[in-house]
């Protein structure tokens, strides 16, 4: 028994052993195949994650694809188009970015490279076209100017024909005048197009440059000069004379393109302290609004290196852009605002010391057509007591004397032989009688048969 229960318990103690090993077994079994099962869920977790990431990705790729086409349609439609007005005022606005998003990414940076890129093409393209334009204008005007010159000295010659009928002569002063206003048209296309005033003048007086610059335009009738200069002969130097006389011109036809024609037209000529002449045009028109005052002051300041026919408008409005040339060149200052006494626009051209001349009035007297210095008021002397009728008896109807209660008046230097008594009776300076009343009667036929209604600029 002892032996059986022997075998027994090793028996048992085997198929424990046995059963334990093959329990560990099974166990090790069991956490394997969980542990390949937690794995194969990892993997299948990892699967739909990484297919939601591409999703996620697809759907971020088809986005920003479908919004650079988005900004390619809008590039091409929108702001390529407003780029090109833009070119030609800026006040037309240049859209931006349709996706805020974008701002800041390649795909803008290049957006923007490729407006920059066609801005410049076009400028230059714009400017090319410009110049050849400018340049076969300034051979066409050049050409022109020659022959309008030459008409004028054929018409000038046939006036000085006294055998002329006076029907004759008042057509030659009519043809005159239009062949003097197409020549400012014709020279004010060659001053913008880069060419010269096209005219060489010795020197002359202010007055004479203004009255002249007056007699070019349509309603010079409506235009009323004053001379204010203290002495009556300083003049513009020869090389600048004409460029005065345009920029006149042109101030003088702006002013009665935008005023009424029963409206004058003030012209005032003044010294200043600093010794530069000023002359100031005055109109009471409708004025200007502020973005026109803004623009012309930009055409007339003659900072603007180059301005382009294209800039100008349709047709061309050149006064301004001719001015703003020959002050860059000749060194004047003109100036617009709106601070006109008859609620219009006053203009002031500046004309500097180094543009002014004496001229011996003796050797080169003045025209009778320039315009007399202003006088001013004389004030008469009250009688005094020594001059009563107790101890003077007069004549009712006599004058008082008034020779030691005369103003200083502005009158025209006369020459050193001139005696005392002559120089305070302010006697004229003796002219020719027939040539004066000659030039004066055309004078006057002209300014009865001027034309009133203005040229636009």
């Amino acid at each position: 028994m002892s032996l059986l229960l022997a075998v027994w318990a090793l028996l048992l103690a085997r198929s424990r052993r046995k059963h334990v090993r093959r329990g560990r077994d099974l166990s090790a079994e069991a956490q394997a195949a969980n542990s390949r099962t937690q794995a194969a869920e990892g993997r299948a977790r990892t699967e739909v994650q990484n297919r939601q990431t591409a999703e996620s990705r697809m759907k971020e790729v088809n986005t920003r694809e479908a919004e650079l086409l988005d900004e390619v349609r809008h590039l091409v439609s929108e702001r390529l188009p407003a780029l090109a007005l833009h070119l030609i005022s800026s006040h037309y606005p240049v859209p931006g970015l349709l996706h805020k998003n974008l701002a800041g990414s390649e795909a803008a940076q290049l957006l923007d490279a490729l407006t920059d890129a066609v801005s410049d093409i076009v400028l230059k393209e714009r400017r090319r076209i410009d110049a050849a334009a400018r340049a076969a204008l300034r051979g066409a005007t050049q050409e022109s100017q020659a022959l309008s010159y030459r008409l004028q000295t054929n018409i000038v010659g046939l006036q000085h024909e006294f055998s002329a009928p006076p029907r004759l002569t008042q057509s030659l002063l009519e043809s005159d005048h239009l062949n003097e206003q197409n020549l400012r048209l014709t020279q004010k296309s060659a001053i913008v197009c880069g060419g010269w005033p096209g005219h060489v003048r010795k020197d002359t007086y202010v007055s004479e440059v203004v009255s002249g610059a007056s007699s070019r335009l349509r309603g010079f009738d409506r235009i009323n000069i004053v001379s204010r200069l203290g002495l009556s002969n300083i003049g513009v130097v020869g090389r600048a004379a004409e460029p005065v006389a345009v920029v006149c011109a042109e101030l003088m036809a702006n002013a009665l393109e935008h005023s009424r024609d029963d409206l004058m037209v003030d012209v005032s000529l003044f010294q200043t302290g600093n010794g530069s002449v000023c002359i100031t045009i005055d109109d009471a028109g409708k004025g200007m609004t502020s973005e026109a005052l803004a623009r012309g002051r930009g055409l007339i300041s003659g900072e603007q290196q180059e301005v382009m026919l294209l800039e100008l408008g349709d047709p061309p409005s050149m006064g301004f852009a001719a001015i703003g040339r020959l002050v860059a060149d000749y060194g004047l200052h003109v100036s617009i605002d709106t601070s006109s006494p008859y609620g219009g626009v006053r203009a002031v051209v500046s004309v500097p010391e180094n543009l002014l001349t004496s001229i011996d009035e003796n050797a080169t007297p003045p025209s009778v057509m320039a315009p007399q210095p202003a006088v001013a008021p004389q004030a008469h002397k009250r009688p005094s007591t020594a001059d009563s009728p107790a101890h003077s008896p007069a004549p009712a109807h006599s004058p008082a004397p008034t020779a030691a209660a005369e103003l200083p008046q502005r009158r025209r230097r006369f020459s050193a032989t001139a005696t005392p008594d002559d120089a305070a009776a302010v006697a004229p300076r003796p002219l020719d009688p027939e040539n004066t009343g000659a030039i004066w009667s055309d004078f006057q036929s002209g300014l009865t048969n001027g034309r009133s209604v203005t040229d636009s600029e």
